[in-house]
C-alpha cells in the first residue's frame, strides 16, 4: 500500500518526479549564473566577426593562386617607394644609353 501512496493516479512516481525537477532547478540555476556573467553584445560582435572571416576564407579559399599573391603583394608594397625606385631605373637606363 505504501507504494500507491507515492504514485499518482495514473502511476507517476512521484518521488522520481521530484528528483527530476529538483535537478532541473539545478540546472536553470547554472543557466541564470552563466547569462548574468556573459555580454550579450560582445558575444554577438564575436559571432559577427567570426562569419566575416568565415565568408572571407570561402572567397579566397576560391581565388587562384595568382590573385591570392598579388593581393598579399599589394598590400605589403610601398607604391610611392616603388615609383621612385622605378623613376631611378628608368633614369639610369637613359643615362646609360647616352653613354655609349
Amino acid at each position: 500500500m505504501n507504494n500507491n501512496q507515492n504514485k499518482t493516479a495514473s502511476g507517476t512516481d512521484i518521488n522520481h518526479v521530484k528528483k527530476q525537477n529538483a535537478a532541473s532547478a539545478q540546472g536553470q540555476q547554472y543557466q541564470t549564473e552563466f547569462a548574468s556573467e556573459t555580454n550579450a553584445q560582445q558575444v554577438r560582435q564575436q559571432n559577427a566577426a567570426s562569419a566575416r572571416n568565415k565568408a572571407g576564407s570561402a572567397q579566397n579559399a576560391a581565388m587562384n593562386p595568382n590573385q591570392r599573391f598579388a593581393e598579399e603583394f599589394a598590400a605589403e608594397t610601398d607604391v610611392q617607394q616603388v615609383r621612385q625606385q622605378n623613376a631611378q631605373s628608368e633614369a639610369r637606363k637613359k643615362n646609360s644609353s647616352t653613354n655609349q
